[in-house]
């Protein structure tokens, strides 16, 4: 490496050791998240370069030869899952009481655990009806694509 990119480097854990003593434990952690963020883009940018690399020596190395042809394979129907569709009335209504229990529930817990004002409790409320709606719609998504994905395979089972 040159002496400019020591520089740098230093300059970098110089800074870095100024924020773990200034932020502790915190700065501790920003550190290593940073340091695994970092290191993690460049694993990621050196697996994708040498793939890129392999796939295209390969595809020349075939148009080189001519073997270019590829037997025709007859193609699946789409299953349900593949299909685009509507959400079922399922999804919908669980969402909903998600949202609902939700809301109550931290609009509740605000009022009497936390002691807060009405106007905080109503926000806080409605942060949880987010939180329990979100929760709601993956937890019956989850039933929803699992119930189609074994309706198909018992499906399948009984074609052969």
């Amino acid at each position: 490496m040159r002496p400019v990119t020591y520089s740098w480097l230093v300059i970098v854990v110089a800074v870095a050791c100024a924020a773990i003593g200034w932020l502790g434990i915190a700065g501790w952690l920003a550190v290593v998240v940073a340091a695994a963020s970092v290191g993690m883009h460049v694993a990621g940018n050196a697996i994708g370069t040498r793939l890129r690399e392999a796939t295209d020596s390969d595809l020349r190395r075939l148009r080189l030869r001519g073997d270019t042809h590829r037997p025709d394979l007859p193609r699946p129907a789409p299953s349900l899952l593949e299909r685009r569709s509507d959400m079922s009335r399922l999804v919908r209504i669980s969402a909903g009481i998600g949202a609902a229990c939700g809301g109550l529930a931290g609009t509740a817990a605000l009022l009497w655990l936390a002691a807060s004002s009405p106007a905080g409790a109503v926000l806080g409320g409605l942060s949880s009806a987010v939180i329990g709606g979100i929760v709601g719609f993956l937890g019956a998504s989850f039933v929803e694509i699992v119930r189609t994905s074994l309706r198909e395979a018992i499906a399948a089972e009984r074609g052969r």
